[in-house]
């Protein structure tokens, strides 16, 4: 089958199946790749027509793999893989670093990862970025299938044999609007915020699963408020006086500054974490990979209070 593959069909080709592979359908696909849909399904078919076998098979209003199409999906993602790899080593070889730097986070550090970028990549003008953002499963899920190459989370994941490092302290508050009940008390207690109309976010967030453990090891009783799947939504109701948010630090810290939001008095805030850089172990990975890695765990922490500092400075000067 690889003989045929390497005979008749083209990167395009491959680079079509593995993205219905990653996103489930062709339509989506499409959309990544920004082609239209009867152009992904033409390269479907055309490396059918290499293959010998059908790939795809229509499943109610969508599409799923084949024996073959799982099959050759697997090994079309092995050779992009490696060709972007190839094409990494060349460029180190002609003295330059180049390639794309593959980098999924969770939700809540992409506002750590702009600045880094930034400083990492002023003196390389070379390196490309490709920027993923989601929930703590679809991150694994893209590190998993090496849609990306490197995760920035709160905790390695037990799922996958990773390389993890922490690079950062990451921490989470109980934040609320200045006139909120609970902030005119001198001080409040886990006990006082079972009542409390919490505001969190959706199953797999990693401030969900930090919330959730904080009240289990206290040995209370958790009542979620509002679920919602962002944090700007969850800092938008907290400001109008709807709740309590439990929230990364990094993340409402504009906020913070401006006095739209506080912290409460508790005497666990704030809730101390870390961020971890997390690699996957049985996969090599590219020169720039490494070094980005290498320049979180060295100067990623001095980077992020930096750019936290300057960030509340303009807000404070608007």
């Amino acid at each position: 089958m690889l003989s045929l593959i390497g005979k008749a069909a083209t990167f395009r080709q491959l680079k079509a199946l593995d993205m219905v592979m990653r996103m489930g359908s062709v339509s989506r696909a499409a959309q990544e790749l920004h082609l239209t849909q009867p152009a992904v399904s033409l390269q479907i078919r055309l490396l059918e027509e290499a293959v010998g076998a059908a790939l795809l098979q229509r499943v109610g209003r969508g599409v799923e793999l084949t024996t073959a199409g799982e099959i050759v999906g697997r090994y079309a993602r092995e050779i992009l893989h490696l060709w972007r790899e190839a094409s990494d080593e060349v460029a180190a070889l002609k003295g330059d670093l180049g390639g794309t730097l593959r980098i999924g986070a969770i939700t809540t550090a992409e506002y750590l990862i702009p600045p880094l970028l930034v400083r990492f990549t002023a003196t390389r003008p070379h390196v490309k970025t490709y920027f993923k953002v989601g929930n703590r499963e679809e991150i694994i899920r893209m590190l998993a299938t090496h849609e990306i190459d490197l995760a920035v989370m709160g905790s390695p994941p037990k799922e996958l044999r990773t390389h993890a490092a922490e690079f950062a302290k990451h921490p989470m508050v109980f934040v609320a609007a200045p006139e909120h009940p609970l902030m005119q008390r001198k001080r409040i207690s886990m006990k006082d915020l079972e009542s409390a109309h919490l505001l969190v976010r959706e199953r797999g967030a990693g401030t969900r699963t930090t919330v959730e453990s904080l009240f289990k090891t206290s040995g209370h009783r958790f009542h979620v408020g509002s679920e919602l799947s962002s944090n700007e939504a969850i800092k938008q109701m907290a400001e109008a006086g709807l709740g309590v948010a439990f929230l990364s630090r990094h993340a409402c810290a504009l906020e913070l500054r401006a006095g739209l939001l506080k912290e409460l008095p508790f005497a666990g805030n704030p809730v101390e974490r870390e961020w971890y850089v997390v690699t996957l172990a049985d996969r090599r990975i590219s020169q720039v990979t490494g070094l980005f890695r290498d320049f979180l765990i060295e100067q990623g922490a001095p980077v992020i209070d930096l750019a936290m500092l300057a960030s509340s400075g303009a807000r404070r000067r608007k």
